[in-house]
């Protein structure tokens, strides 16, 4: 037992230990209290023709967002906090909807759906000083240089053309391929797809053909008679990129006219995966083909399959790991990689839109960066995409099971339309 001369020794001790553990309570607690939380919005489809994919993609981007915002921004005093808006993938809603989002949020950068938001937005956005963020394929109609709104993939038509020039490189032959497209005039977007893959076809004989392009309500249930017009036409391959309700119209009325050899090819946001669970059954989608400039849903053990693991095991991401959940990873990602840069620059205080922006335009991101979900990615004041180094994924149906076919496939060079 220790006297009290001994205990008055350990005294002081004890007292600046106790001091020292107060202070560091304090500073945790300061620390704490001086993060500084911005709002993202977070535009969605939860009523329209995205509304079967949307919860894979707002739950991806919500979880990175969360991700970031414990791993990487708590230590820089900061935080991302998104609030979804159901816009039903319509340009009038956006529209309509944005200056009350814009008003109650104020926020540092959009996380959008597709071509509905850039085109409702666009003109907008240079004034109101934030960046639109699409996880989705750029558009041709948003190819122009001082652009706020980004796509972390190039159009739609690049990625269709660096597809049909593998296809028919694989083919073996000389002829071109004979494509039939089916489209629609309810979306910009839509209309942009077809248009481009028209031009490519035109500048580009040898390679590719386009039949006819066929024009469809926004959600179609038959197409029978339209699709059989194509294959009198001749058309080797049909071009899907509406949306997953026009692929399983499509499949349907190949499988009833005895035609399933007809490959379809569609994109991420109604990839192979979401159209076989609309069909009932992957296996419904055999020997058809996704094309896109990022990462796929493949089994294998990959750095974006260990980033979306963690994700759902330790963020609570309730989501498969599908094309959709990439898309929404993807965006997610870019921007908060962008406010990450704004903050080491300018500090926890310095984030705005416009810091933003500026922060995308100027800093390169390696594919390390986003866990390979995306390519090394390098945006421009240029284009609202990136327009160097540009490269697609390609995927099928083999056997029932979902199979990568090609890894990056170069896009070729291609002109406006």
């Amino acid at each position: 037992m220790k006297t009290t001369q001994e205990n008055l020794k350990v005294l002081p001790k004890l007292v600046q230990w106790g001091a020292l553990g107060v202070t560091a309570l304090c500073l945790s607690s300061t620390a704490h209290a001086q993060v500084t939380t911005y709002n993202v919005a977070g535009l969605a489809d939860f009523t329209g023709p995205y509304a079967n994919i949307m919860k894979d993609v707002t739950n991806c981007r919500r979880g990175v967002l969360d991700w970031w915002s414990e791993e990487v921004g708590k230590s820089l005093g900061v935080a991302l906090r998104i609030k979804e808006f159901d816009t039903r993938y319509d340009v009038a809603q956006v529209a309509s909807l944005w200056p009350g989002i814009k008003s109650e949020l104020n926020p540092v950068v959009i996380l959008g759906v597709g071509g509905v938001d850039t085109n409702a937005l666009q003109q907008r956005l240079p004034n109101d000083k934030v960046s639109l963020i699409l996880g989705t394929a750029g558009y041709g109609f948003a190819w122009k240089s001082d652009n706020w709104a980004f796509n972390g993939r190039a159009t739609y038509v690049h990625e269709a053309a660096a597809f049909y020039t593998w296809m028919q490189k694989k083919s073996g032959s000389t002829a071109p391929l004979k494509v039939g497209v089916i489209s629609s005039e309810v979306s910009p977007a839509y209309v942009d797809i077809h248009k481009g893959v028209e031009k490519f076809a035109k500048d580009n004989p040898k390679i590719l053909e386009v039949v006819e392009t066929i024009y469809t309500e926004a959600q179609p249930t038959d197409l029978t008679q339209q699709v059989n017009r194509l294959v009198r036409k001749g058309a080797t391959v049909l071009q899907v990129y509406t949306n997953t309700a026009a692929v399983v119209a499509t499949r349907r009325a190949l499988q009833s006219l005895g035609k399933s050899n007809i490959p379809i090819v569609v994109s991420a946001h109604n990839g192979l995966q979401s159209s076989g669970k609309a069909l009932g059954d992957l296996s419904q989608m055999e020997g058809n083909y996704e094309v896109y400039g990022m990462a796929m849903p493949a089994e294998d053990v990959t750095p974006a399959r260990t980033f979306f693991d963690k994700l759902r095991t330790q963020y609570k991401v309730q989501a498969e790991y599908t094309s959709n959940c990439i898309m929404g990873m993807s965006q997610a990602i870019i921007a908060a990689r962008a406010v990450e840069q704004v903050v080491k620059v300018k500090g926890a205080g310095g984030v705005t839109g416009e810091a933003v922006r500026a922060a995308l335009l100027s800093t390169p991101m390696p594919t390390e960066r986003s866990f390979g979900v995306l390519p090394n990615m390098k945006f421009s004041n240029e284009a609202p995409f990136p327009t160097e180094g540009l490269a697609v994924n390609i995927s099928t149906i083999e056997k029932g099971k979902y199979k990568l076919v090609e890894q990056n496939v170069p896009v070729p060079v291609m002109s406006k339309w």
